[in-house]
């Protein structure tokens, strides 16, 4: 399940894309366009910068913009980001120690299949595919 952190995230990126050229965004109109608490968009916006995902400037005329187009923002990167990885399944993660069971597991395939699908999914979806087009 993706947690409300990783969707609101995804939400910021949405709105930081759609407002893509214009000045810094300040994150109370991000906040407020969104119906989400500026409080907890701070939690938030942190961990993007801190990513390299988003680019802050504190200040007048300070908030929050891009460091990239749209379309070079994996929905999965940022997901991955906010919520760590997609696997299903723990020994399925980058980095998990080999699973003594792994050989006579019946089930591996199964999550191993499921795990490429989602992230087929998500890195094969970007951000200015999610921008509202009215």
């Amino acid at each position: 399940m993706i947690s409300t952190k990783g969707r609101y995230a995804l939400r910021v990126m949405i709105d930081l894309a759609e407002h893509e050229g214009e000045e810094y965004q300040p994150l109370k109109d991000i906040a407020a366009r969104q119906g989400v608490s500026k409080k907890y968009l701070e939690i938030i916006v942190k961990e993007l910068v801190e990513g390299g995902l988003v680019a802050g400037v504190s200040g007048k005329g300070g908030g929050y913009r891009l460091c990239r187009r749209p379309e070079e923002y994996p929905v999965g990167e940022i997901l991955e980001r906010m919520v760590g990885p997609l696997s299903s399944v723990a020994c399925l993660s980058a980095g998990a120690d080999p699973c003594p069971r792994a050989a006579d597991c019946q089930t591996l395939p199964l999550w191993a299949e499921y795990d490429k699908l989602t992230h087929d999914f998500f890195y094969g979806k970007t951000l200015r595919d999610l921008i509202r087009r009215d």
